[in-house]
């Protein structure tokens, strides 16, 4: 019986993205960010997508069946204001009046301007119409919505933060072979044909119609509130944006830890070989009865490490404020410590992780590798 392996990618070529109606039920919960700032409407498009059915349903309102196409969905007004978190139902209409003129939806008023059925262009194009009638829920499940329309939407205003965050969202790459640093984790890539996620706030302040300090701003909160990790590295590289949770939303799998030396790995990017404080353990100790050749930063960067692969594979106690680590030189057979000679440096450490006793909980032989830096003489 042959073996299959299943290999999970967000392609550049692929034009449409799913979005999940969980997701969209959880931005239009979170006041934390704000949608009414800017006049895109990525976000309203993609708030009445989420309702739109798949197959024909009955809707009862105020004593009456309404039939519901695919594509299609009737409400109120006023449960179509709360959805796209405007006060009134003026504000509302005026959104569905600005759609309807990108024809992207069409629209008609019923019962005295109290319900509004609603209709989502070429919806059978980009999402499958199945046949029988049943419910449609509104808060499983996904459907698919085109990168172009995104990215007119997202071009035709100023965009408010949640339109940022899906932008962000739809434009998000992972395991192409075409995108660099796409393997380390779903980073953001908009599709320019340059083959690199590295951005700069100018070109981000251009996508999305605000200045270079809004930019730098909504960025911030994101990371903050946990929806996206930038890296942003040395020089005029930029930044590259990586989306967190994106893998658990869109494909119910463990999410990844983006690790910022293998991404300038990934981007041919070379930075400076030191940490901060708050990348390393300050618990830290390196035990040995010998002068130690190693210097502590680089020390200090063998450790965090192995506990990021520690917490990778789903061991707690890489994070466990309890958690203190220690090295030990060996000598080449892996079972001795390491008697230091003239010239020739430790390649071989034998790492014991402690956590709140005094037995290691975890024991790791590291071999290390001194790879000579490039020298650049002057004629």
């Amino acid at each position: 019986m042959s073996e299959y392996q299943l290999e999970i990618k967000q392609i550049v070529d692929y034009p449409r993205c799913r979005v999940h109606r969980q997701f969209i039920q959880s931005l239009i919960s979170d006041r934390s960010i704000r949608s009414n700032n800017g006049c895109s409407g990525l976000f309203y498009y993609a708030v009445l997508c989420s309702y739109a059915n798949f197959r024909t349903s009955y809707r009862r309102i105020d004593g009456l069946s309404y039939t519901v196409y695919p594509g299609e969905w009737v409400c109120t007004l006023q449960e179509l204001s709360e959805w796209l978190r405007v006060r009134t139902k003026q504000h509302a209409s005026k959104i569905l009046d600005s759609l309807q003129s990108r024809h992207l939806i069409e629209y008609s008023l019923l019962g005295r301007d109290k319900l509004v059925r609603y209709h989502i262009k070429n919806w059978r194009r980009h999402n499958t119409a199945l046949d029988y009638n049943c419910p449609c829920q509104k808060d499983t499940g996904f459907y698919f919505l085109p990168i172009s329309t995104a990215t007119d939407l997202i071009s035709a205003g100023r965009c408010s933060e949640m339109d940022i965050l899906l932008d962000l969202w739809i434009s998000a790459i992972y395991n192409d072979e075409r995108v660099l640093g796409s393997f380390s984790g779903p980073v953001v890539y908009f599709r320019n044909g340059s083959g690199s996620p590295l951005l700069s706030y100018a070109d981000l302040a251009a996508r999305w119609g605000i200045s270079k300090a809004t930019v730098g701003r909504v960025l911030k909160k994101l990371a903050k509130l946990g929806h996206i990790t930038m890296m942003t590295f040395p020089g005029r590289h930029g930044t590259a944006i990586y989306l967190q949770n994106y893998l658990s939303t869109m494909f119910q799998i463990s999410d990844v830890m983006v690790d910022k030396s293998e991404v300038a790995f990934s981007l041919n990017i070379k930075i400076p070989q030191s940490y901060t404080e708050q990348d390393a353990k300050e618990d830290v100790s390196c035990v040995s009865t010998e002068p130690s050749i190693v210097s502590k930063s680089l020390v200090d960067e063998i450790v965090h490490k192995v506990l990021q692969l520690l917490e990778r594979q789903g061991i707690p106690c890489a994070q466990c404020p309890h958690c203190s680590s220690k090295l030990y030189p060996l000598s080449d057979d892996g079972k001795g410590e390491y008697m230091v000679l003239p010239n020739e440096p430790p390649l071989k450490f034998r790492m014991e992780i402690f956590c709140g006793s005094d037995r290691p909980r975890y024991v790791f032989i590291l071999s290390t590798n001194i790879v000579p830096e490039e020298v650049n003489h002057d004629d």
